[in-house]
């Protein structure tokens, strides 16, 4: 039986050397790799095996066995408690966004540093982070603001933050992630609100009553 304790991961890139160095930071952090491969269609068996707690991923492919967006939402959808993590050397904003629709939980750039990657899978493991004092959103409530513009739960959930006023750098350590991927996600949420800066958007979450009743309260 499975420790409570006891964190696993799979790992899966098409070049062992990253295989390799992936498997260090996740043993350095206390996380024990189960298995490794540089192949799409063995990394679903390994998972159908061994029920890892973390896929590790890239989504680049050698060949054209299985194209790496789809790998990730049939891991997901094989084990539906399976914490995605891109690892990739795309930046484009179309290959970030189609791995957080496919069920990554977090995309994290192979010139990123090693210890925004830890941070990556650390927060994995943990809650999301949730702002104090609001009302709790049922699934269907955070559906129904999305598509008022057709903003993803994390989207939503950084919208928020900002318009408390956190900056970049103070929402990539509240959220575990890259200032990058924190970008990204301000960039798409500008361009879906059709607003220029963080003030504008700030507005938007004002006015649709998307901010919480206290603010200032803030629990990670």
């Amino acid at each position: 039986m499975k420790s409570a304790n006891r964190r696993t991961a799979v790992v899966l890139d098409p070049h062992p050397i990253w295989l390799e160095a992936v498997q260090s930071i996740l043993e350095r952090i206390g996380v024990e790799v189960l298995g490794t491969t540089t192949d799409p269609e063995e990394v679903l068996d390994l998972i159908s095996a061994l029920h890892p707690d973390v896929l590790i991923t890239s989504i680049e492919a050698e060949d054209h066995t299985m194209e790496g967006i789809a790998c990730i939402r049939r891991a997901c959808e094989r084990q539906a408690s399976l914490k995605a993590i891109v690892l990739s050397a795309f930046d484009d904003s179309e290959h970030i966004e189609a791995a957080l629709s496919a069920g990554a939980m977090a995309y994290v750039l192979k010139t990123a540093h090693p210890d925004d990657f830890a941070a990556a899978i650390r927060q994995s493991f943990e809650h999301s982070v949730y702002l104090a004092g609001a009302p709790v959103a049922t699934t269907a409530t955070v559906e129904a603001e999305a598509d008022t513009r057709g903003l993803t739960r994390r989207e939503l959930e950084i919208l928020r933050l900002v318009a408390e006023g956190h900056s970049n750098a103070q929402l990539a350590k509240m959220l575990w992630v890259t200032e990058q991927t924190v970008k990204f996600h301000l960039s798409n949420i500008y361009r879906k609100l059709d607003v220029s800066n963080r003030t504008e958007a700030s507005r938007w979450a004002q006015v649709r009553g998307l901010l919480p009743a206290n603010p200032s309260a803030v629990v990670a």
